[in-house]
């Protein structure tokens, strides 16, 4: 399997425990001392780690640092979104829209060597 696929089924899986981590104290912790929260937060935080370090060692095989710091950003909102749709249940914004698009200007930037040629 292509390098560049591993890495990305790999960070979005990452970002899944990254976002749990950085937000899901918000909905399960709220009434919960902030240390034990932030406890809570580091134990889910190693399994991103475990993922996103061999993500990233696996895509800078294909991909720049620079290139896979866009993959990153980009999977981190798309896992966001609907995180903050459905779980934390926040109403949606077109905030997201415009963000979404200045990210795809970003990749775009990013890989325009790949994409022109």
């Amino acid at each position: 399997m292509n390098p560049i696929f591993i890495t990305i089924g790999m960070l979005t899986l990452s970002n899944v425990f990254m976002t749990f981590a950085w937000y899901g104290h918000l909905k399960y912790f709220h009434n919960k001392a902030w240390i034990v929260a932030a406890l809570v937060s580091w134990g889910i935080a190693l399994f991103e780690y475990l993922l996103q370090v061999p993500a990233n060692r696996i895509g800078y095989e294909v991909a720049t640092a620079g290139q896979l710091k866009i993959i990153q950003e980009v999977l981190s909102l798309s896992v966001f979104i609907p995180f903050s749709l459905f779980i934390l249940k926040e109403p949606f914004r077109l905030d997201y829209v415009w963000a979404g698009l200045c990210l795809l200007g970003a990749v775009f930037f990013m890989f325009r060597d790949k994409i022109m040629g």
